[in-house]
């Protein structure tokens, strides 16, 4: 299990962020390389509930961000500890909670530094239902020689034992799949603006939200 939370100078941060992707630049280094950089808004960070063994039977710190309107009773009785009113919810595993990181307690984007290897998590853009042509890569059939199935995805089982087998290369959904994207670095942090920026590509639509994790 990993564990996100660092301990400097007796502050506690967790090493873990909701962000919202903005879109995509390019940074260009001393030696003139260029390298693309996904950039994204950070909010506050605020603690909002522990997970503990005992209790619930692991351990995790619940953390929320941005503002919301309209929201449910429920959620105004769960958060009330914090004194926020969160928007987006999330909830991270750690191996121990620190004394120090409280509930309502709240950290922001330097949290990670410039080089600092994260994993990227996000929702894939969906594209509706597609056919194995598109979804699988397959091959088109003929259209020659007499080749009447295009784009058919042909056989899909034999006689026995006469049903389709899980798991099956077909037609259906495509994208809005939750997607991890590992090894990328942080490349800009501006904790006063709000913005991180992390190497290459992540998944899902700008505006879409993105949940970045350290590491180690």
């Amino acid at each position: 299990m990993s564990n996100f939370g660092t301990v400097t100078d007796k502050k506690v941060y967790m090493k873990a962020l909701i962000t919202r992707k903005i879109g995509m630049t390019s940074t260009i280094a001393e030696d003139g390389a260029t390298q693309a950089v996904t950039i994204l808004s950070v909010a506050d960070q605020t603690v909002l509930q522990h997970k503990t063994v005992e209790k619930d039977g692991y351990v995790a710190v619940q953390v929320g961000t941005e503002t919301g309107k309209n929201l449910s009773k429920s959620v105004i009785g769960h958060v009330k500890n914090a004194k926020v009113m969160p928007k987006i919810i999330r909830e991270f595993r750690i191996t121990e909670i620190p004394e120090e990181l409280t509930v309502g307690s709240s950290y922001k984007a330097d949290v990670f530094s410039v080089g600092d290897e994260v994993h990227v998590t996000g929702t894939s853009k969906g594209k509706g239902w597609a056919g194995t042509i598109r979804r699988h890569n397959f091959h088109r059939g003929r259209k020659t020689h007499g080749g009447q199935s295009y784009r058919r995805p042909g056989s899909i089982g034999s006689m026995y034992p006469q049903r389709i087998f899980k798991g099956t290369r077909m037609a259906g959904q495509l994208g809005h799949d939750t997607v991890t994207t590992q090894g990328l670095k942080v490349a800009i942090v501006d904790a006063d603006k709000g913005i991180i920026g992390v190497t290459g590509a992540v998944p899902g639509p700008n505006k879409g939200i993105v949940i970045i994790k350290g590491a180690k």
